[in-house]
């Protein structure tokens, strides 16, 4: 691995986008959303998942770029961007991480609207009088 290069990779979850560029560095993690960064206290364990499986926690600095999407659905896309990348780094990981199921992209999205309804499935209230 050359000194200033950087591993990518992409995770999706209903409408998050996650961007990871991980480097070799001491386990630092920042998080953007468009330019501004943003923090993640609670998840922190949750989004670190990948390097605690591989027992890689202090080895890379991580920046991931987030677009659109609610906490939960980040939390997932960047999980699945960090384990792409650290696929990128070592082709060994992907054994341990596919065991974990760190590497399946949840596909579930959300259902369209329909004409006649108020959501998806909620029709209108039946009133007898």
């Amino acid at each position: 691995m050359k000194e200033n290069s950087y591993f990518c990779g992409t995770g999706r979850r209903k409408t998050c986008v996650a961007q990871a560029r991980i480097s070799k560095g001491t386990g630092k993690i920042v998080l953007k959303k468009g330019d501004k960064e943003v923090s993640f206290k609670d998840a922190i364990n949750d989004i670190a998942e990948p390097f605690k499986i591989l027992s890689l926690e202090n080895k890379f600095d991580t920046t991931i770029i987030l677009n659109g999407g609610g906490i939960s659905s980040r939390i997932d896309a960047i999980k699945l961007a960090i384990a792409r990348a650290l696929i990128k780094v070592d082709e060994e990981f992907e054994t341990t991480l596919k065991k974990e199921g760190l590497l399946t992209r949840d596909s579930r999205e959300k259902e369209r609207k329909k004409p006649g309804l108020k959501r998806a499935r909620r029709a209108p209230q039946w009133q007898k009088r």
